[in-house]
């Protein structure tokens, strides 16, 4: 397989809502999930998890999710990204001891980050802001399984059109209030060509130290 460059991913990736019937192979979607995760997240708390959904009735459950759209009807995978945001409160030893060892953080940060954190992620859940963050850095992990995707030659659709109470019943979260869902995507072999539909020139979404009213 060729490599793709970043900006050829961005510059072709197209979302698709057709799909053909091949299945994505096992290793191929392990490749995938691998580079998803690598998505940076505030704090490196990865407050976010992927479900990835292969199994027909499961697939058929996301249909009526999503009202009937076709990705999760035709495409072979389905990736669900969930928001955690209340993760922090949960041990975070592990990833306090792989940034230590793998010399990424000192002593002396490693020590701070866990004060720090912690303190940070409460002033959030007091400003009531602690969802969005966490949907933020799922929402990062999921532009970097699209681009990932392009590269491994999958086609994508990242969608938003779905009921939350009935994506979390479907996953089996139904009764974990303290999970967000924050995005679908279906990945698969693209079924139809789809041709860019352009995009408004940097000069009219592009500011420079301030935000200019149009």
């Amino acid at each position: 397989m060729t490599t793709m460059s970043v900006a050829e991913a961005i510059n072709t990736r197209r979302t698709v809502r057709h799909y053909r019937p091949d299945p994505v192979p096992a290793d191929l979607l392990d490749t995938l999930l691998a580079l998803a995760v690598q998505a940076p997240s505030s704090w490196n708390l990865q407050d976010r998890s992927i479900v990835a959904v292969t199994d027909p009735a499961v697939r058929e459950g996301l249909t009526w999710a999503t009202g009937g759209q076709p990705q999760p009807q035709e495409a072979p995978v389905m990736l669900v990204f969930v928001a955690e945001p209340q993760s922090w409160r949960t041990d975070r030893s592990d990833i306090i001891a792989q940034g230590r060892d793998t010399g990424a953080w000192t002593e002396a940060f490693a020590t701070h980050f866990a004060a720090a954190s912690a303190e940070f992620q409460q002033s959030l859940d007091e400003r009531g802001l602690l969802r969005e963050y966490a949907v933020k850095n799922a929402m990062i992990a999921a532009s970097f399984t699209m681009l990932a995707a392009t590269e491994l030659g999958l086609a994508t659709s990242p969608m938003n059109g779905w009921d939350e109470a009935k994506v979390k019943k479907v996953i089996g979260i139904e009764d974990r209030e303290d999970l967000a869902i924050a995005l679908l995507m279906s990945v698969g072999y693209a079924a139809e060509q789809r041709i860019h539909p352009g995009r408004r020139p940097p000069a009219r979404t592009v500011h420079r130290d301030r935000y200019a009213a149009a």
